[in-house]
């Protein structure tokens, strides 16, 4: 305890100046297994760091955003994402004066669940798995059950609905074919994924060779801008712009939103991304082979269940299941590592004696001179 000074008092004491439409951490909805409050973190502060300390997290540097096990130093992975959706989500909510570690905490987690492989291992799980496979419900299903060997992480509510509903649909940034947050806090998550996903991937299929910036749509990189920065601060700026009356409690139903304008460029520079690099990338022989990992991963750990590691067995739900688990948190290394080790070996090639050509007579041999 810190003597008479709670620093976590001090805190949620501030939080009564944001938006009325903010979440103030003293109001959160609570955990489902209730606990002491910390005397120096909020609760969504306290989120926020079990979050960063788990496995899960730790694992998402060796995750594939959409480039398989890349050897370049510089393509996104699911971590280097995560942080550039945390720091675009925390920019808006400070602007909009909405909750800021609420923002943060949600964003920290919204990918927790990834599979390998990118989309393509979600694919693959989703058309194995019957009950069907989403990467926002596993993530979900991270921080509630499966980190702390089955313990979970005790999150607030709130966190684990922004985590929930932080999926898009394809066709529109701000569709909610993935959930509605039950917070602005998780609406700016979810925007501020669309934001930072749609850029760094321009700029690794640049890197990769995919595409060049002359291919770019000239509409939306006019409208935009003509780098990364710029179209971010453009996205941002729009968003801001446009969701104002949030700051002061001026709408009775705020929303976080673009304009109409801003918010269809970047609809079709996002359906340019699909059309030009994420179906091509699908199709290639790499993800065919991605693909191949996951489906042999499967079907191996379904058979020898034993062969799992023991964390998968400390809960009772179904094998298939536990499988899914098991799977969905591997890294790319990982998987192509544990797939080529379950791989029967390779049978070596006999070695053959030379043999005379039958064409060929035989040898003379010639009497030893002395």
């Amino acid at each position: 305890m810190i003597g008479e000074l709670n620093i976590r008092q001090l805190t949620e004491e501030r939080e009564e100046s944001l938006s009325p439409h903010a979440v103030r951490s003293k109001d959160s909805k609570g955990r489902a297994k209730p606990e002491a409050p910390c005397p120096v973190r909020t609760a969504f502060q306290h989120d926020r760091d079990r979050i960063i300390h788990c496995k899960s997290f730790r694992r998402l540097k060796h995750k594939t955003q959409v480039f398989i096990a890349p050897l370049g130093d510089h393509y996104v992975t699911r971590l280097t994402h995560t942080l550039e959706v945390a720091q675009i989500a925390r920019t808006i909510a400070r602007a909009l004066n909405l909750n800021e570690d609420l923002t943060e905490a949600i964003a920290l987690g919204h990918d927790l669940g990834h599979t390998p492989f990118g989309h393509v291992g979600e694919e693959v799980l989703n058309e194995l798995y019957k009950p069907g496979f989403s990467h926002n419900e596993q993530s979900l299903r991270v921080v509630e059950k499966l980190e702390k060997d089955g313990k979970g992480l005790n999150l607030t509510w709130e966190v684990r609905d922004g985590i929930l509903n932080h999926s898009k649909t394809k066709e529109d940034i701000l569709g909610e074919g993935g959930g509605k947050p039950g917070t602005l806090e998780g609406a700016v998550v979810k925007i501020s994924d669309s934001v930072a996903y749609i850029n760094h991937d321009i700029d690794d299929a640049i890197r990769a060779g995919m595409i060049t910036e002359g291919d770019l749509p000239v509409l939306a990189i006019a409208k935009l801008g003509n780098t990364h920065s710029k179209r971010i601060n453009t996205m941002v700026c729009d968003i801001i712009e446009h969701s104002w009356d949030i700051r002061d409690g001026e709408a009775e139903n705020p929303t976080v939103t673009m304009s109409p304008e801003t918010l269809e460029t970047t609809n079709n520079l996002r359906n340019f991304l699909f059309e030009r690099v994420y179906n091509i990338r699908s199709a290639q022989e790499e993800s065919e082979k991605a693909r191949e990992i996951v489906r042999r991963l499967y079907k191996y750990f379904n058979d020898y269940e034993d062969k799992m590691p023991p964390e998968y067995s400390y809960y009772k739900d179904e094998l298939e299941r536990r499988v899914v688990d098991y799977i969905a948190g591997m890294t790319d290394l990982y998987a192509m590592r544990m797939a080529e080790e379950l791989s029967p070996p390779k049978p070596k090639p006999e070695k053959k004696s030379p043999k005379t050509p039958k064409d060929k007579p035989p040898e003379i041999q010639s009497p030893t001179m002395f």
